[in-house]
């Protein structure tokens, strides 16, 4: 259930697009901010302040990857990206490495909640390949040392 506060945001967001879809991204990304994920029953909250159908809400959380959609992530969410650049220049490797430092496999969150790893398909980043994204952070041309400095550096 969305809070007032979130609520308020959302209708906020509605006076700076041209149409109500466009602020749907806008409004998930207020909405996940609260709780760090969201729900079915967050996202059709969303879509009756946007005056939308829940099924458009839903498409554009489930699309998109930086939208957890009914699955808490811990603290900090690192998705590495798979795509062939990344892959051919170790990206498999530096997954299998993370999930030893963080004791977890992909698409887990450790027991003490600072972390999740999933895999995504492309962060946008080729030429900088191999990536991740550490919440709002991208870290680029990673090796196993790098790594390990990012994970040392989070909260």
């Amino acid at each position: 259930m969305l809070s007032e506060k979130v609520k308020k945001e959302i209708e906020g967001s509605l006076k700076k697009y041209p149409t109500p879809r466009s602020a749907v991204m806008d409004a998930l990304r207020v909405a996940q901010e609260e709780r760090g994920h969201l729900t079915g029953e967050e996202m059709r909250e969303i879509a009756g302040i946007l005056g939308m159908e829940p099924v458009r809400v839903q498409a554009m959380g489930g699309f998109y990857s930086m939208y957890n959609v009914e699955k808490p992530v811990g603290r900090n969410h690192v998705q590495i990206c798979r795509n062939i650049s990344c892959s051919l220049l170790g990206a498999e490797h530096l997954i299998s490495h993370m999930e030893k430092l963080l004791d977890i496999k992909t698409g887990e969150t450790t027991g003490d909640k600072k972390f999740t790893l999933s895999t995504v398909e492309c962060l946008g980043s080729c030429g900088t390949a191999p990536m991740m994204q550490v919440n709002d952070d991208y870290h680029e041309n990673l090796t196993e040392e790098k790594i390990e400095k990012i994970l040392k550096g989070c909260k």
